[in-house]
């Protein structure tokens, strides 16, 4: 805990066997009050590996549901706990956990309420091995939804994100995509309901063992993220109604 303050760490896992013991062991669970993990219905050891780690709270996906759906699965359980804080922090060891506490402490402190692990403020992403074009379209598709949103993110596409349990249990993230696009759902969802999102510099790791998806997936979310910011434009302009931005 901190200042009476309940954390939750979330991992959604999906063929994390690889990576999920070094990942596991770098969160600080000195202030970490939960771990949940949810395995996505995955084809290697993942299950058998945060049995071996004692993970406090382990859920199995009998199918594989998606990205999105499995986050649904993490967010529920966190706040089936009580948890004040929920960090989501993907166990393929891309972003460091050693970043927890700092993002923590600016939601038990009051500063605000979400905080994103951005690749993208300073040259984390060149530098950790982002393929180049993954990178010219995160500058891409984050320009166009700032516009859209009228906000000042440096990325929109971090795995890496902290919330407090108030902010997640106004947005209506159930009704929100199964699969990759949620995550902008998410953050265009916490705009929406007036809540402000801060960003801390995260460095970041692209290897074999990382999860990334294929260059047809990255096209459908492109696509995904840009209708998502014309949903927000459109709503806020009282144009047209969306159920995901319904309180």
């Amino acid at each position: 805990m901190l200042k009476d303050k309940k954390i939750c760490v979330v991992l959604p896992a999906y063929n994390a066997a690889l990576t999920l013991r070094k990942t596991y062991e770098e969160i600080p669970l000195h202030i970490v009050d939960e771990v949940i993990l949810v395995d996505d219905h995955s084809s290697d050891d993942t299950l058998r590996v945060a049995q071996e780690l004692n993970i406090q709270h382990i859920i199995h996906h009998a199918e594989n549901k998606g990205y999105g759906a499995n986050q649904k699965s993490c967010y529920n359980k966190a706040l089936e706990l009580n948890a004040d804080v929920v960090v989501m922090l993907h166990p393929d060891y891309q972003y460091t956990p050693k970043l927890i506490e700092s993002m923590v402490y600016m939601i038990v402190n009051g500063v605000y309420p979400v905080v994103l692990g951005s690749r993208i403020l300073g040259k984390g992403a060149i530098k950790g091995g982002m393929p180049r074009y993954k990178y010219f379209f995160n500058r891409c598709l984050t320009l166009f939804q700032n516009l859209l949103m009228n906000q000042k993110l440096s990325e929109y596409h971090t795995g890496y994100r902290a919330f407090s349990g108030d902010v997640l249990r106004k947005i209506n993230y159930m009704v929100n995509s199964d699969d990759f696009v949620f995550d902008n759902q998410m953050l265009a969802q916490i705009f929406y309901a007036g809540a402000e999102i801060a960003e801390i510099t995260c460095p970041t790791k692209y290897f074999p063992e990382a999860s990334s998806i294929n260059f047809k997936r990255s096209v459908q979310y492109g696509i995904g993220v840009l209708w998502t910011a014309i949903q927000y434009r459109l709503q806020k302009w009282h144009i047209a109604h969306f159920k995901i931005f319904e309180i």
